[in-house]
């Protein structure tokens, strides 16, 4: 079981992907304000991180550079979970941000659990 921390604006999004990751066996923080996020991942101590692209406030790629600079959180797997679907979006945030990952809404919930848990399997 792992601390998984959803940054999320949309809220039925952010409790299907609790749930699914729940049902894994992982324990999951939902934060939906997304300038929350530095503080939530403080509190909580998540071993990986899952945020929306697209959020009011800061997007996705400002709380990845955010978290970045949280003491311990330098290394902690971070996918970007998002609708943005372009060639340009996926490359932006594998190659340029280092996600470990990048997931397309909608997805397919099996391949998020697995996707997370060979991540979380990467780690150890």
């Amino acid at each position: 079981m792992a601390r998984i921390l959803v940054v999320d604006d949309e809220e039925d999004m952010a409790n299907v992907i609790q749930l699914v990751l729940e049902a894994d066996g992982h324990e999951v923080r939902v934060e939906l304000a997304p300038e929350l996020a530095v503080t939530a991942a403080k509190d909580f101590v998540p071993e990986l991180i899952l945020t929306d692209l697209v959020m009011p406030g800061m997007d996705g790629h400002q709380v990845f550079r955010a978290l970045r600079e949280v003491p311990g959180m330098e290394k902690v797997p971070f996918v970007f979970l998002t609708s943005r679907n372009k060639p340009i979006d996926l490359m932006v945030g594998l190659h340029v941000m280092g996600a470990a990952d990048y997931v397309t809404k909608p997805f397919d919930r099996m391949d998020l659990v697995r996707r997370v848990r060979k991540l979380l399997d990467s780690k150890s």
